[in-house]
């Protein structure tokens, strides 16, 4: 019998409400589907299978990994797959040997099985897949904090505690409290993260990156992980080669310990969303790290590689070892444009600006705070998060688009591509776009807010800033809730809500925070302004 899906984890799932049958919008199969769930039950099974035994050294990883390989846009290729769900089931065997031989099995340690939890009552459903969603997007930041060697044990409990619960018989009350402290810990999984990017690469700085591509051989990075390109850099130096960043790999340009290097030389293309149509024919190979990637054309899929968690069929993938040969000699072989070749950004902007993290924005403080106190400033707006193929996101460039000239853009992650080659202008020396980096970078975001309200002696809710949030896949679903549980109201979400979130849920969301859908441009800009 032919396997149907069943997948909401992600904001293009069909009709809002679940893809189904033998396909999702994402690209992903009903058996890669059927397979992602069989893992997520193998380490559900493994992290109860540690409840009452001691873990081994390798089995944080272990869950982190497999966490990390269910996040929507990572891995589609089922071999991998199945070998991500043998070591996790060998992982288990090794924790509670003869488990699966004993002659009175207490069912304690089986995998579980997903249809029980997507088949529940809609709220325990609800409640439920937001500590799974927002887990695996908390396990994407815990993994790139961890191949840079910054662990935090706390954030690593809990990944165990949060899939421990999914397989228990609870109601609302005992699971909201679980929803809420993926929110608190996923705070210190950020705080670490920003603590290893900046050790590791040093503070960022802002930076003007040009959108230009300069004749001979290159490479495109896109994904996330900075570590990839360090190491890519490294091994192309001297080799006439150059190096473009794609995606969420634009903030790198602001890391000192990056663009150190002569050869990173700007940022091809736009979002995640775009690069089958911006991949294709390009004489260039491209690496995928991490997520927020689309399953390549076969008119470039020779000139793709992959490497950490990423798999696609038929891709040539890059081990643990690193050696970024292969790239390289199909960089040399394609030999890149014959002439410097100018692209622009989706408004016709031919360069952006990065590099506004928390050091350098709470570094001119007293500047913003003088700037609010004498008028010059009188809103900061939060415009960022996600991007995405539906159509309703050109809310977020038109809303941009018509902020008035004495309020500050603040944006990160891929959502600003919408809208980063404007410009806006100045406010006292400020520029009025300011991108944060990453949506790893959310943690500068929350840093600058809390810092603010500190200055203003008063609480975040009371500043006069608005954050106005597009999402699309699990690291946005656990970002969210670490506004909740700071307290944070009145966000705007859109451009629609998650489909996992049951009516109750959503009116327990907006009624406790004021969590609301966005509008249009004019009417959000008209409650929020006055």
């Amino acid at each position: 019998m032919d396997r149907q899906m069943f997948c909401f984890q992600c904001e293009q799932t069909a009709g809002c409400s679940g893809c189904t049958g033998k396909a999702g919008v994402c690209g992903k199969t009903a058996d890669t589907a059927g397979l992602q769930d069989e893992l997520t039950g193998a380490l559900i099974g493994l992290a109860r299978a540690c409840a009452n035994n001691e873990r081994k050294e390798t089995t944080d990883r272990i869950i982190i990994e497999g966490l990390f390989t269910t996040v929507t846009n990572v891995a589609f290729d089922d071999d991998s797959i199945k070998e991500m769900i043998d070591k996790v089931n060998t992982e288990k065997s090794k924790i509670v040997p003869g488990c699966a031989a004993c002659a009175s099995r207490c069912g304690n340690t089986d995998n579980y099985d997903m249809k029980r939890m997507w088949e529940a009552d809609e709220d325990i459903r609800s409640l439920k897949s937001l500590i799974l969603f927002g887990i695996r997007g908390m396990a994407a930041y815990a993994y790139h904090a961890m191949v840079l060697g910054y662990k935090d044990q706390e954030v690593n409990n809990f990944f165990y505690k949060a899939l421990f619960t999914l397989a228990e018989d609870w109601g609302m009350e005992e699971l909201l409290p679980v929803v809420m402290e993926v929110g608190k810990v996923n705070l210190s999984c950020m705080a670490l993260l920003d603590k290893a990017n900046t050790e590791t690469f040093g503070t960022p700085t802002p930076v003007t990156v040009p959108l230009k591509v300069e004749k001979g051989p290159f490479i495109v990075v896109t994904g996330h992980d900075l570590y990839d390109l360090k190491l890519l850099l490294q091994q192309t130096e001297g080799k006439g080669i150059n190096i473009y960043t794609h995606g969420e790999m634009l903030p790198a340009h602001a890391y000192p310990e990056l663009k150190k290097f002569p050869h990173l030389k700007g940022n091809f293309g736009t979002a995640w969303q775009n690069q089958q149509k911006e991949f294709d024919h390009i004489p260039a190979p491209i690496l995928y790290t991490t997520n927020c990637l689309m399953p390549p054309k076969a008119s470039y899929k020779d000139r793709v590689f992959t490497t950490e968690m990423v798999s696609f069929p038929d891709v040539t993938h890059i081990d643990d070892e690193k050696d970024f040969t292969p790239v390289i000699e199909k960089a040399l072989e394609l030999g890149g444009y014959a002439e410097d070749t100018q692209f622009t950004g989706i408004n016709g902007g031919t360069e952006v600006t990065t590099g506004f993290a928390h050091g350098t924005v709470l570094g001119v403080a007293d500047k913003v705070i003088e700037a609010v106190k004498s008028g010059a400033i009188r809103h900061f707006f939060l415009v960022g998060g996600c991007d995405g193929v539906r159509k309703g996101r050109n809310y977020y460039t038109d809303f941009v688009k018509q902020t008035p000239d004495d309020t500050i853009i603040l944006t990160l992650a891929c959502g600003k591509y919408r809208f980063n080659d404007f410009d806006l202008g100045t406010i006292g020396g400020l520029p009025r776009i300011m991108d944060m980096g990453q949506c790893n970078d959310a943690y500068s975001a929350i840093k600058v807010a809390v810092a603010l309200a500190e200055a203003f002696n008063c609480s975040v809710n009371e500043l006069p800033l608005s954050m106005i949030l597009s999402w699309y896949e699990q690291k946005a679903v656990c970002i969210l809730l670490t506004l909740l549980h700071l307290g944070i109201k009145d966000i705007r979400l859109g451009p629609t809500l998650p489909a996992f979130i049951s009516p109750n849920v959503l009116n327990y969301l907006a009624e406790n925070y004021n969590i609301a859908p966005v509008t249009t441009p004019e009417e959000d800009l008209k409650t929020i302004l006055g």
